[in-house]
């Protein structure tokens, strides 16, 4: 060991703090948090410990530099060890996926007329937040469950503001109409306090409440009203159901189940609100290299650095080291005491086998989906006739509406699934008229360049998809060729057709050299990766032929008034939902859409001179997928 090292052990003081371990370059390899600094730090380098995890084999040969922080209080560690973590993140500390991969539902109370959207950064501006949900999924479906048995609006408050008659959600009774119809905010009110039971798993104190309301709304012979109680106590009924019981207290909680295999591991959130489970959430961790103990309070300080809500007690299967300071943190982040559990036995300690019978399972389960998706990719290889495995495929696809608007996108797939944040799009720039060859010559030049840069983001995939047939391969490789890229696999891949005589053709696999196209069909499940990647393809550059319409829509309004530039434009298409709506705003909706007094005087000015040109259906069916 480095004897500048062992002087800093020898001198650890027995107080509360946050130790930082640095390799030979300065970068942070792991930050912890102790109870007691001394103990814990010198535990890694003692002989004998009989610790055979992958962290502490590697620690002798990584680390370089070793730093400690006291701190007065656990409480103070673990704020300490949080913020040290953001600003270095660590190699080996747990790491969640990023925000925007969560969704969270927000239910401003204070609104005029609330409304439950869906959000992916929750902040603190005195909104309710529910959530996270691991998927969007998840999420839009219990907001889609929300809409369809509580009446709050789910229109933007632009939309509330502007609208002149009802919309479909108050026809088919899913809204009350408060943008235009006379409605009873005190009812509205009640329907909120609906939501944010149901939201909060209180179903019990909701059937109560729900029960009530009916019969008061019978007894004043309101019947459509106590109709509508009984719907939403029948859902609430159902979905209580779909739970399963745990049996335990009157108390919210998250129970923390874990397995780990080698440097793998996966950890199970099973959520219980008022003793009754109500989901459970389950993350993949790759690359650890932690003692579960670590393991355990690394997770459980990422998981509520990024929830919305933290609840009565965390029951865990492991105990943690300053677990006192990490409760004392989560019950100021709660406003009320947070205790950290490991029962032993009873309900709490069934609950905890559960939750790590889950983490087993998603374990299981996702070990089984990367065999199969390894072997899907190996099937691609052999049919295709590869060097390697294609495990990062990316495929091209140009859009343009009429020749006009051209844009492309080249989406990538990893190891078999969708990989978004490889995901590239382009503005054609040199070619017009709708010429698609020319459009794939471009992008695929200007995406290969980079490449050659050595820009890792912009590495060559194992293989290159282009949608089209026999003339979008000849394409790609003279684009390849062209600039040099030689040696990269490439195909294309043709949509099912009816031929002029009704015969139908399969999709097809076009590769270079060979004259007869592989049908998808009869190539087996490995194949249908590529037709899943050239549908993706098409979504995201129809997408962004889109957008691109739609910004070029509102420029083409607004470029002739003097005095408006791109932020203003942006500003006033955000507030007021479409063009159509700036162009007959008056100079007082303007200004509060974000134009300046002298600008909504120019725009009034210049559209009351100009007649407005009525929208195609196809452009105002671009303009509505943008305002919404």
């Amino acid at each position: 060991m480095d004897e500048a090292i062992q002087k800093k052990l020898d001198t650890l003081p027995s107080s509360p703090g946050v130790y930082l371990f640095r390799d030979r370059q300065g970068e942070v390899l792991y930050v912890g948090k102790a109870a007691s600094l001394k103990s814990r730090v010198r535990s890694y380098f003692q002989p004998g410990t009989g610790d055979e995890r992958y962290f502490i084999e590697r620690l002798q040969y990584e680390l370089g530099d070793l730093e400690t922080f006291v701190a007065t209080s656990e409480k103070e560690a673990a704020l300490l060890e949080n913020s040290l973590i953001k600003e270095h993140q660590p190699r080996y500390n747990v790491k969640l996926r990023d925000d925007k991969d969560f969704l969270s539902l927000r239910l401003d109370e204070s609104a005029a007329w609330p409304r439950l959207e869906v959000v992916r950064r929750p902040k603190k501006d005195g909104a309710r937040y529910f959530g996270p949900y691991h998927s969007a999924t998840a999420a839009r479906s219990t907001l889609r469950l929300v809409n369809r048995h509580f009446q709050l609006r789910t229109c933007t408050d632009a939309e509330l503001s502007s609208r002149t008659r009802p919309c479909l959600q108050y026809q088919i009774k899913r809204c009350p109409g408060p943008c235009v119809i006379d409605v009873s905010e005190r009812e509205y009110r009640e329907q909120v306090k609906s939501v944010g039971l149901f939201l909060e798993g209180r179903h019990d104190e909701l059937k109560v409440h729900l029960q009530h309301g009916m019969e008061t709304a019978a007894g004043d012979l309101r019947y459509e009203l106590a109709a509508t109680y009984r719907d939403q106590l029948r859902a609430v009924e159902s979905t209580q159901q779909a739970q399963r019981v745990s049996l335990v207290t009157n108390v919210d909680q998250d129970v923390f189940g874990y397995l780990r295999k080698e440097d793998k591991a996966e950890v199970a959130v099973l959520l219980a609100r008022r003793g009754r489970v109500v989901g459970v959430r389950t993350f993949e961790l790759k690359d650890v290299q932690l003692p579960d103990d670590e393991l355990v309070a690394s997770f459980v300080g990422a998981y509520y650095d990024r929830s919305s809500y933290v609840p009565h007690e965390l029951l865990i299967a492991t105990p943690i080291e300053a677990a006192e300071g990490l409760e004392a943190l989560l019950s100021e982040q709660r406003g009320s005491r947070v205790r950290i559990l490991r029962p032993q036995r009873g309900n709490k300690a069934q609950l905890l086998r559960m939750a790590m019978e889950n983490a087993a399972h998603a374990f299981r389960e996702k070990a089984r989906a990367s065999e199969d998706r390894a072997a899907r990719l190996e099937q691609i290889r052999q049919k295709l006739d590869l060097r390697e495995a294609p495990e990062r495929i990316e495929c091209i696809d140009v859009s343009h509406l009429g020749g006009k608007d051209t844009a492309a996108a080249i989406v990538a797939f990893t190891g078999g699934e969708p990989d978004r944040k490889r995901y590239r799009s382009f503005h054609v720039r040199n070619v017009s008229g709708g010429d698609d060859y020319g459009a794939m010559h471009e992008v695929l030049q200007r995406r290969f360049r980079r490449a050659q840069s050595g820009d890792p983001d912009w590495a060559l995939p194992h293989l290159l998809v282009v949608d089209g047939g026999k003339g979008q391969l000849g394409i790609a490789l003279s684009a390849l060729e062209s600039i040099g890229v030689s040696g990269l696999a490439v195909a294309a891949l043709a949509k099912e057709k009816e031929t002029a005589l009704g015969e139908r053709v399969v999709d097809r696999v076009y590769l270079p050299g060979r004259m007869n196209p592989i049908e998808l069909k009869r190539a087996g499940p490995g194949l249908q990766i590529l037709a899943h990647a050239r549908d993706e393809a098409h979504r995201a550059s129809n997408l962004l032929r889109e957008k691109l319409g739609r910004r070029k829509k509102l420029q083409s309004g607004l470029d002739a008034v003097p005095g408006v530039g791109r932020k203003t434009r942006a500003a006033l298409l955000k507030a007021l939902g479409s063009m159509k709506a700036v162009e007959s705003a008056d100079e007082e909706a303007l200004v509060d859409a974000g134009a300046t007094r002298k600008q909504a005087r120019a725009i009034t000015a210049h559209f009351s001179e100009t007649p407005a040109e009525s929208d195609s259906s196809e452009e105002q069916a671009v303009d509505n997928a943008f305002s919404s």
